[in-house]
């Protein structure tokens, strides 16, 4: 896209949907990506319209919460490493095209502004709309809508909605693939997944039961079924927890590189992995959605930070 028409895109972004003082539309520095800048009195947030991705969130006097490497690729077209990926219509590799791309086309596909509001005490409010066109449409011959809601203040909160706008039903699996930034991952404990059961990836699918809280000393890739609404993350380096809470999602994912994958990765690095935990919401596996025809189905996930 001409720079032109970049400026004329921000030019309009800006007079239909920016906020004065807490929405605005800018060109992320050194890459082709228009981004939301998202600021009140509670919390900062950064959303791509390519991907519909949350780059970055952290509430009013705390670290970051949300992780971005500082290696990420920005190339159109591929996902950016970081923040929190959409993952639709299909988790992890398709189940008959293996050479499509793995989480599915909503990361890299074009989203587009829908509505943006302020919410007074609960912050300020995006809402986008999945463009189906290019790969989405060769990839997906179902009729539908995506549109996720995200909402920036002291919590963070993520509402994926997708509708079956066709005639026949449909199934998919989603996630929000969200990245914590945390002090030292081997000294993080995720709490309330005791007694699930999950897929260990890691270990060639195998299904296992969690016993106490998750700990992180090696790779980890799992696949939690039927999971809690609540789960914790507890990181003593900052002396903070984070609180996860969910609707309409039936799977956490865990998942972590680790130094030897990590070092593999051009967009993580030798070292990053220690900065870094992935705590999806997810709908995979055994809690892949079914939708009929004219339905609704919502995911949605809130972030909140609460002392040690």
């Amino acid at each position: 896209m001409s720079g032109t028409r970049l400026r004329s895109e921000l030019e309009g972004l800006n007079a239909a949907y920016g906020i004065t003082g807490q929405l605005s539309f800018r060109m992320k520095p050194g890459t082709q990506r228009i981004v939301a800048g998202i600021g009140n009195e509670f919390g900062d947030a950064l959303v791509s319209l390519d991907g519909g991705q949350v780059l970055s969130w952290a509430p009013k006097h705390h670290q970051p919460v949300v992780w971005l490497s500082p290696n990420a690729d920005f190339v159109p077209g591929r996902p950016v490493r970081g923040g929190i990926p959409v993952c639709w219509p299909w988790f992890g590799a398709h189940p008959e095209q293996p050479t499509w791309p793995s989480h599915g086309f909503a990361r890299t596909s074009r989203w587009n502004v829908s509505n943006t509001r302020s919410l007074g005490q609960r912050g300020t409010q995006i809402s986008l709309t999945m463009v189906f066109d290019g790969d989405a449409k060769n990839m997906w011959s179902e009729t539908a809508r995506l549109d996720l809601q995200i909402t920036v203040g002291a919590e963070l909160e993520l509402e994926l909605i997708t509708t079956n706008t066709g005639a026949r039903s449909f199934r998919f699996s989603e996630a929000l693939h969200t990245y914590f930034g945390v002090a030292d991952v081997r000294q993080v404990a995720i709490e309330g997944l005791d007694g699930c059961q999950y897929i260990d990836k890691c270990d060639g699918g195998r299904r296992k039961r969690q016993a106490g809280a998750v700990t992180v000393i090696g790779e980890l890739d799992r696949i939690y079924i039927d999971s809690p609404d609540d789960c914790r993350i507890v990181d003593p380096g900052v002396q903070r927890c984070i609180r996860i809470a969910t609707q309409g999602s039936g799977s956490t994912v865990v998942w972590n590189p680790w130094r030897e994958k990590g070092r593999k990765m051009s967009d993580i690095g030798p070292e990053a992995h220690l900065q870094m935990l992935c705590v999806e919401s997810a709908n995979a596996v055994n809690n892949i959605v079914h939708i009929e025809p004219g339905e609704a189905h919502r995911m949605n996930v809130r972030y909140e930070i609460e002392p040690l």
